[in-house]
């Protein structure tokens, strides 16, 4: 069956030409999560698509048709979020390509909408300090597509973290308490840091040095052998 759906709030992932004058989009929108949609004709000079199609803007897409591809009907843009430049353009390049490796076509996302939404907003106020505002995506993006379990409560025990204890994470269970035999690769936290971190609360030095290898750890855990070329240029320019 033919579907409409009109003004659903969305962002543009990535791009690519598609025949002389049109495009084929990877969108990201609040209430269908990733769709496919063909731009129609987005490419001609005088196309009211060509200005409004770009990436790290917020957009309000309506699209038609059954099949996998959807075709595009109209993009509006909402306006509100500076463009990304430097360093926060390239992270943001970095959210992209983790929504494309681990979320499904058609799966709906709405709270990592809204957190990718405020992340990218954070980015286009040209920040000082990029990990405060990448840590809380990246943990939202774990969790809700179930490659984390939370950071709130213990596996053992059902438990909020203890301050001054030590937890591990480990892979298919999730947070506990650190034992003696534990495989030294497993991210060491203490209470203190984890409760910050589900906090949102970056401010610490030391909750960014623990989450970075929380992080470090759950994506190599679940990605193995799939690169992420922004996420590598990040690591190289030590900004992740």
């Amino acid at each position: 069956m033919a579907t409409r759906v009109s003004d659903e709030p969305a962002f543009v992932l990535h791009s690519i030409p598609y025949k002389e004058t049109s495009l084929i989009l990877d969108v990201f929108t609040r209430s269908y999560g990733r769709m496919a949609l063909i731009a129609k004709g987005a490419k001609r000079p005088h196309s009211v698509l060509r200005p409004v199609l770009q990436r790290f803007q917020p957009l309000a897409v309506s699209w038609s048709g059954k099949s996998e591809l959807r075709t595009m009907t109209k993009a509006e843009w909402l306006g509100g979020v500076p463009p990304l430049v430097g360093d926060a353009l390239l992270c943001g390049f970095y959210l992209n390509e983790l929504l494309v490796k681990f979320t499904a076509r058609e799966d709906s996302h709405e709270d990592l909408y809204d957190e990718y939404a405020a992340t990218v907003h954070q980015l286009g106020q040209d920040p000082k300090e990029l990990e405060p505002i990448l840590r809380p995506f990246e943990l939202a993006l774990l969790k809700e597509t179930g490659f984390a379990a939370a950071l709130d409560r213990c596996a053992d025990t059902n438990q909020s973290p203890e301050e001054d204890e030590h937890y591990v994470y480990q892979p298919e269970r999730g947070l506990r308490k650190l034992q003696a035999d534990d495989p030294g690769h497993w991210p060491v936290m203490t209470g203190k840091h984890l409760s910050l971190m589900s906090a949102k609360d970056y401010s610490d030095p030391e909750t960014l040095s623990q989450s970075k290898t929380l992080i470090r750890f759950l994506l190599g855990l679940h990605l193995q052998d799939q690169a992420m070329t922004t996420r590598q240029i990040l690591i190289d320019l030590k900004k992740i």
